[in-house]
């Protein structure tokens, strides 16, 4: 890992946006995908306890796996259920606390290794501090019998870990996150703002929950965004909120090269200039040779959300394409449709909206999916794809106690519409 250059970082920026004058601001567009078509499936909602932080997650076999919190007083539960035969399965508990750390914007995920041995993550509070909080692992060979939580990370300092993001690698996984053991458990209540600097770490896993390796990426991030990874031919990447020197606090990328990690190279250059974290990370989804990352950006106060394709491999991005409407607030999400097309999520004036982008910068028409909330309580929207739909999830604030929606537009339905 080598350290980052501040006027390097600036000058690339510069270069880069001289050279390229913007993002596509008036693309073309792409046959419409009606409201209609979305199907609203699921309603997860139990009586005096609030249900939040769904995750979705498919395999590399295709099986779709949604996760949640169900949160009663201080007692949290993540739950599990898996898509099969056409249905939803009864949840099960995959761990449950009176101590966890529960944030809307740092929540459990989980993944399947090769073999089909699932993997979940949750945060367990660590000592008194409001911002001391571990990793905890947990696996499971059938999605009901789960062992014993551990410590993801090998340090004991009791600061913040975590905006964890997994990929499979092999028979392996690969997992990434936001490690505080260097900001010596500092956290300002509203700027997320830390004494120390926030360092992004990653760990190999095995199957079994041995760790095989572990790494510093990145001494010095943006200190409470959500983390992304992805694999491709050529390896795993991960992508994050950078944080140089002057503050500006951009998209990062690390590979995986000849065997040992890149240093940070900025995936594009919005120059976004913030003393404190936006609390807005990125997502990435890949297939094969392409990577698309789609994320939140508020530079000179314009708040944007923009997506960029890579064909080789995220070696290099094309030209970022803005699909917002100008008043969005980010919290996305990205699923590839094809080596060209990709759907994205993202949240805008109390609205959940989706629209497909392409490669060339081409725009879909944005649609609603539902109406939601700018609070924190909203959460993330999820999007995930299987073989033959693409299944949307949501936390839906409007009530005493929150509720989790589902929905799904069929893939038939987008091919038809090309």
């Amino acid at each position: 890992m080598k350290i980052k250059s501040p006027s390097l970082y600036f000058l690339t920026g510069l270069l880069i946006q001289i050279a390229l004058i913007s993002c596509n601001q008036n693309p073309k567009q792409i046959p419409e995908l009606e409201t209609a078509e979305i199907e609203f499936v699921k309603t997860i909602q139990k009586e005096g306890v609030n249900s939040e932080e769904p995750y979705l997650f498919t395999s590399n076999k295709g099986k779709t796996f949604l996760s949640w919190i169900e949160k009663n007083g201080t007692s949290s539960r993540l739950k599990l259920s898996k898509y099969e035969d056409q249905n939803w399965s009864e949840p099960t508990t995959i761990a449950e606390g009176d101590n966890w750390f529960v944030n809307w914007a740092d929540y459990p995920q989980i993944s399947v290794f090769e073999d089909g041995t699932l993997l979940a993550f949750f945060l367990e509070k660590s000592g008194p501090g409001t911002f001391a909080y571990d990793i905890k692992i947990t696996l499971s060979k059938d999605g009901v019998n789960w062992s014993p939580p551990i410590v993801l990370h090998d340090d004991q300092s009791q600061t913040e870990h975590g905006f964890v993001s997994m990929t499979p690698w092999g028979s392996e996984m690969l997992i990434s996150w936001l490690d505080g053991r260097n900001t010596n458990g500092g956290h300002d209540n509203n700027s997320h703002a830390h004494h120390g600097q926030m360092s992004l770490r990653a760990a190999l896993l095995d199957s079994n929950g041995n760790k095989k390796e572990e790494w510093l990426l990145d001494e010095r991030v943006c200190d409470c965004c959500q983390t992304t990874s992805a694999m491709t031919i050529d390896g795993p990447l991960v992508i994050f909120r950078d944080r140089s020197e002057n503050e500006i606090r951009d998209m990062g990328i690390v590979k995986w090269e000849n065997g040992s990690w890149s240093s940070t190279t900025p995936l594009y250059m919005d120059l976004w200039e913030i003393a404190a974290c936006p609390v807005n990370g990125p997502r990435v989804s890949s297939s094969g040779n392409t990577v698309a990352v789609a994320w939140y950006t508020a530079a000179k106060e314009n708040p944007e959300v923009k997506v960029a394709f890579s064909s080789n491999n995220g070696d290099s991005f094309n030209l970022p394409t803005r699909i917002d409407l100008g008043k969005t607030i980010g919290r996305v999400d990205i699923e590839l449709l094809d080596e060209d097309t990709a759907m994205v999520i993202w949240m805008e004036e109390g609205k959940i909206m989706m629209r497909e982008a392409e490669s060339n910068g081409m725009l879909g028409e944005p649609i609603t999916v539902a109406l939601s909330s700018e609070k924190r309580s909203s959460g993330f929207p999820q999007i995930s794809k299987d073989h033959s739909q693409i299944w949307i999830a949501w936390t839906d604030d409007s009530s005493e106690y929150k509720f989790i929606q589902v929905a799904k537009i069929g893939l038939e339905n987008l091919m038809n519409k090309r």
